[in-house]
Formats: structure tokens, sequence, C-alpha cells
């Protein structure tokens, strides 16, 4: 238990040292946490940022966690000239640490800038690729870490790195016993490299598939790997014992720990050294991948049973060797898709909403796609999405439905992916006429609900499937798709005008925190766009008898809606959170489905109308959801700025972004917040790490259709 023990005072001091005497910069903003390895569910390792339980953005001096904040030991050491330096961690006795004097984050990569004494510059790069058109690497559960140095003095100084990682990624029971082997695979032109790669394999000893502890994966089998150069060296063993074998020696001897043990019990550590030699005025670079592989995904309840999906990796690979081999030689090309990525996304959100919406949709990129997987075959395959730190649902259609515009942004063709298991489980199993809320109550199990009883949040979820089905036809021309499901998306439009949606009954929205409430003027809207969407997919699919009586369905609503929703005595007037409470205002966020899908059924005068609002009754970092509490949610936020007047689009884009910077938080960024103070909004658990970050793609979704310009914001009703 050494390695939880108080830290030595005079190691502390050399921490607040380093980090007080070169401060670091941070670009293009200081997120709350910083993604390190952010690659799906189980793939999730942070560096918390913020004051409230952070460091205020520096790798070292404190270990990274798990999302959940639970501790996952990854430790980084240099020697320069026989003088041992702490980059990465918090290891116990604390070697002096480097000053780090940048940090950026892309979003696919974070990169950070060290200074050792003023001998060595340090670059080290963390990158998790995203490539959404290529599946494989897309589903690829591989992390990459690059350390280059180079002299910063023009002086040749002898350099030797070091890094390790602990049992503790592979369990969150700490008493559950770890199991390891190392090894040496051969590379292969397959694998894009020819060089032999080193590893270390570390698993939870007792595997239990699709079960969890603490939110980490109770089964799968990590590997640590790099390339087999010379002058490197491995170690595994008790954390302080392999540590200071490398701070004594500047490298390790070569020995393998036998005793498997519980993980908290003399914590073990896998580490490797590499010994670089002199290093002069031409940098020097060593890579390191991180990799969780586990034969199957999820179980999936698909009607014809409860099945076993396979990772993706496997449809590629027969082997787990192969697969880690294929993945470290596979950098060239992840970082170079992955820079291709971060300038589209860079250059899309800056023409959309200048720097501050750079700072914004980078942030989101890795942890909206860290909470879903790919999984399957090459010829049947899916998105998985995890419904991470709320409650753990799976698949979660109001979850799916402000994650989804990143996808539109991305690659629209892989909404299918995601709604095929939605449309999957409801036909077979789902017995009730409207939409589910989730197919399971617990990732990674897809056990659905066959007696019918789910979250009752059906206008919601009717709402949100036509929306997103009909945006997908849209993008992509695929009609077929609308075809093959008519049955149940007529079903959900039947439901919507059975339940008189514009009035609609006591019940929770997406914003289920919240509590029910009947008459909300917001979900009423969503009912009505749904319904305009129905009718819009009739007509697409031939059944135009119906696509008839949906429109005149919703033109008729739409009408009654704005005669109850709209305060026209306010000054400025608004649209209010429930019939009735004059006193009352909401976010009115489902507005941005009538330009996202061109249902075009709102009158202009509201879009106007809420523009001017907003900013009446804004905070410091952003305007309330509503009436009720003192919280917002950035993701409706963005979807209201996606949909307004110049001006207040960048209002909400500039509060969110100094909620970035500024929020003492110390977790994957929050979408629910105190729009007064950054922290974490008071009545409830904390958010964090959640993919609905990717409906900060708000305005980058909505520009490929178009914009409304000022002169369609500015029109009154007709």
């Amino acid at each position: 238990m050494a390695r939880r023990s108080l830290i030595w005072l005079s190691a502390l001091v050399s921490v607040i040292a380093a980090q007080s005497s070169q401060q670091s910069t941070f670009s293009p903003a200081r997120p709350p946490a910083i993604p390190l390895a952010v690659r799906s569910p189980y793939l999730s390792t942070w560096q918390a940022a913020g004051s409230d339980g952070g460091n205020g953005g520096y790798l070292a001096g404190q270990w990274p966690t798990f999302w959940t904040g639970s501790i996952n030991g990854w430790c980084g050491l240099i020697r320069v000239d026989n003088n041992t330096y702490t980059w990465m961690g918090k290891p116990d006795p604390l070697p002096q640490v480097v000053s780090q004097t940048a940090f950026e984050y892309t979003s696919t990569r974070s990169s950070f800038t060290m200074d050792v004494n003023g001998q060595v510059t340090m670059n080290i790069t963390f990158l998790s690729p995203v490539d959404p058109t290529d599946k494989q690497r897309q589903s690829m559960p591989v992390s990459y870490v690059n350390i280059e140095v180079v002299s910063a003095d023009g002086n040749e100084h002898e350099v030797a790195i070091y890094t390790d990682i602990s049992a503790e990624w592979t369990s969150g029971d700490r008493n559950q016993v770890a199991q390891w082997s190392r090894g040496v695979a051969q590379g292969s032109s397959d694998s894009g490299g020819s060089g032999d790669l080193a590893f270390h394999k570390v698993w939870r000893q007792t595997q239990i598939e699709f079960a969890e502890d603490g939110d980490q994966a109770a089964w799968g089998y990590w590997y640590y790997a790099t390339e087999n150069v010379d002058g490197l060296t491995y170690q595994s063993g008790a954390d302080t014992d392999v540590r200071r074998q490398f701070t004594d020696n500047g490298g390790l001897n070569n020995s393998e720990d036998t005793d498997y043990r519980a993980i908290n019990d003399n914590f073990p550590v896998f580490a490797f050294a590499v010994d670089l030699g002199s290093v002069s005025s031409d940098s020097k670079e060593s890579l390191f991948t991180v990799n969780l592989l586990q034969n199957n995904s999820v179980q999936f309840a698909t009607g014809q049973g409860l099945q076993q999906v396979p990772s993706f990796w496997r449809s590629s690979f027969s082997d787990e060797l192969s697969a880690v081999t294929t993945f470290y030689f596979d950098y060239a090309n992840g970082a170079r898709v992955s820079a291709a990525l971060d300038n589209d996304v860079a250059s899309d959100s800056r023409a959309a909403g200048g720097d501050d919406y750079v700072a914004i949709t980078s942030l989101a990129v890795r942890q909206a796609w860290g909470a879903v997987q790919i999984a399957g075959t090459e010829s049947e395959n899916y998105i998985f999405l995890k419904e991470i730190s709320s409650n753990g649902n799976f698949q979660t259609v109001d979850v799916i439905f402000p994650f989804h515009p990143m996808l539109l942004y991305m690659n629209a063709s892989w909404m299918k992916m995601i709604l095929d298991p939605l449309f999957i489980n409801m036909k077979s199993l789902w017995p009730q006429d409207f939409a589910i809320h989730d197919i399971g109550s617990r990732y990674p199990n897809a056990t659905g609900h066959a007696d019918g009883n789910a979250a009752l949040q059906p206008l919601e979820e009717c709402g949100n499937m036509l929306i997103m089905t009909l945006g997908y036809a849209q993008k992509t021309g695929d009609t077929d798709y609308l075809n093959q499901n008519w049955d149940l998306l007529h079903q959900w439009g039947q439901w919507l005008i059975n339940n008189n949606s514009v009035i609609p009954f006591n019940q929770i929205s997406t914003d289920d925190f919240a509590g029910p409430l009947a008459n909300q003027t917001n979900l009423a809207l969503k009912g009505i766009i749904g319904l305009q969407a129905a009718a819009m997919i009739a007509n697409m699919t031939g059944h135009s008898q119906e696509g008839s009586d949906y429109a005149n369905t919703a033109s008729d609503w739409i009408r009654q809606w704005e005669q109850l929703a709209v305060n026209q005595n306010a000054n400025p007037p608004h649209t209010v959170l429930n019939y009735g409470d004059e006193d009352s205002f909401s976010l009115l966020y489902n507005l941005y489905a009538d330009q996202l899908v061109q249902t075009n059924i709102v009158p202009h005068s509201i879009y106007t109308m809420q523009s001017e609002f907003y900013p009446t009754v804004k905070q410091e970092y952003g305007v309330p959801l509503d009436t009720r509490a003192d919280r917002t949610k950035s993701d409706w936020e963005i979807f209201c700025a996606a949909i307004a007047s110049d001006d207040t689009r960048d209002m909400f884009i500039q509060d969110l972004a100094k909620f970035i910077n500024q929020t003492p938080t110390s977790a994957p960024v929050t979408d629910l917040y105190d729009p007064s103070t950054a922290q974490f909004a008071a009545d409830i658990g904390p958010f964090k790490a959640r993919p609905v970050v990717g409906g900060w793609f708000a305005l980058l979704a909505l520009n490929q259709t178009g914009l409304p310009d000022e002169s369609y914001i500015g029109q009154s009703s007709s």
C-alpha cells in the first residue's frame, strides 16, 4: 500500500515549484479533464484538470483516472544525464517533476510540451484516433502515446524514458486478482511494420463477460505495447520496486513478477524503459499503445434469443496478437486520418462560430465517440451506445438524439448502425405502441423490455425516432430504410395523434431529472415536429393519405401551440415552460429539429422571439434550462445557438467556452451545470463523460442543409 501513502513533503514542494516556476499555456482551452486514452466505454482514461480534485491541467503530479474518477495508474519518468524526473503520474517517492510549458488539444489529440531542467524538451502526444469513414480503424480498441525528445540547450544528453500501466486498468474492484504475462510478437508487412512488438498482457483473473465493476469492464485483456528496439528493457512487479529500479539505474532488469495477486496488493505495474542514448538537435521518439481486447462486446436481444455480438476487430483478425501488432503499426495512418479530421472540425467550426466554437467541438469528439463502440461482423454491424454516468442505460433514444448531430456531420450513413438495434429490438420484443426509451437497463446487456416496462417518455421518444430516421434518409437518400421500418414509423405517428400530443399529459421529457410535468411547451413542440416528420416520411414512401392526415394535424397543432405556448405580455415575449405558467420559461431546444430536417412548420416569429429573449435571462456561464432550478444543459444551449441570430448564437458559444475554461469541476466535461457558478448542478449527481456532447455539433450538422439566414429568422409569422 506504499503507493497510497502520503507523498513526502519535499516531493510535494517539487511539484508545486515545477508548476509555478514555468506556467503552462492551454490551447484552445483548459478543459475540466484532459482526454488521454478515450476510445470506448471501457477504454476511457483522463487527467483531471479543474480545481475541484484536479491540478490545473498538468500531466505530472497526479494520477490519471477512469472517467468515474477511480485511478488508472499510468506513470512516466525520464532520466537525463543520470538525473530522473517525473513527466506523468504521481509515483511515491516522487522524482522531481518536469516543467510543463504548453498543452494543446484537438479533436483526437492531447499534446504536452515539457521542459526537463532546461536540457531536454519533451513533446508527448496522446492520440485516440477517430475515423468515421473506416469501421475497422474506428473500432480498433487502441490508444497511442508518442514521446519525442530533443536537446533544448544545443548540447548532447544521455536520455532514457520509462512508462508503465498498473493493474488498476483491469477492474474497478481493486480486491480482484490480476494476472499477467509478457512476450514479443513478430511484425509483418500486413501489420504495416517489419519490427517486433514487445508487450505486457494483463487481465482480471476471474473473467465475467458482460459485467462491470464500478463501470469498468469485468472481462477482456489489456495490452501495453511498444516496438522491441535496441535499448528496450521491461519489468513487472510492485509499483515502488519497478519505478525505483529505473530511477536508480536508468533501465529495467528484464524480470517478471509471477505473484498474481489483488490489484491493491503492492500494486502490480507493467513497465518499459527505452535507452535513447545520446540526444541532440535531432529528435528521438518512442511509441506506446494501450489496448483492450474483448472477444464479445455486448449481448443483444433480437427476437432470436440473446445474441453475443463479437467485437468488430475479430472480423479482420484471428487472434489478439495480430490485432495488437497491426494496431501499433497503423499509427502513421491513424495519425494522418485523425489530423485530417482535426483540421476539418477546426476549420468548419471556426467558420460557423469562431475560435470559441473550435474549443467546444474539438473537446467533444473523443468524449462522444468514447461512449460508443462498433461491434458485429463485416456483414452485420452496429454502433452501440452507453448512457455514461447518468444511469448506464443501453442505446437510450433521448441520448442518441443529442449525440446524433455529430454523426450527421461526420458520416450520416452510420446513423443506420445506431438506429438498427432500436428497430430490431422494438419489432421483435417491445409490446407498446410508443417508441422505447432504451433496449437495456444496464450496458452492455441489451436484454430489452419485453414486459413493456421502461422509462416512460413516450412523446419524447416517438418524436426523436421519427426525426432521426427522417434525418438519416434525407442525408443519405436511403428511402428503402423508411419502407423497411414503415410499420413502426406509422405506429408512432398514430400514437402522437391518438394521445393529442399538442397537450402533453403528465410525463417526463429527456430532462427526466426535473421530474414529470403536464403541458410542457417544449415537449409538445417535439411532438408537432415529429408528426410533421411522419408526414414527410409517409410522402417519401408513397403513403400519401397518411402524409396528408399527419400534415393537416400538425398544421392545426402548431397554431394551437402558438396560442398556448407564448407569453405575449412579457417583456420581451417568450415561450413558457408549461401552458398557463406565465412566470416561467425554458430553453426551446426542440425548435432545432424544425430546421435540421426542414419540417419548416414553426412560424418564423418564434425563432426571432426566442433569439431576442435568451440574452435577457443569461447568467455568467449560460442560459438556465428552465425556471425550476439553477441548472442548464450545454447540448440544448448549442441546439438553441444553432438557430439563433448571430449575436445570440455568439453569446451561447462564448458562455460555453468560458465554462469549459473556468469550471472548477475536474471530470470529463459535464453537460449539466449551474450557469451562475460553473459547478455541477447542486441537486443532481454529477453528469460527466456523456455522449450528449455530440450535440455541440448542432451548428455543423445544420450546415449540411443550410443555416436559416437573418431574413428567415427575422420574418414574422404568416
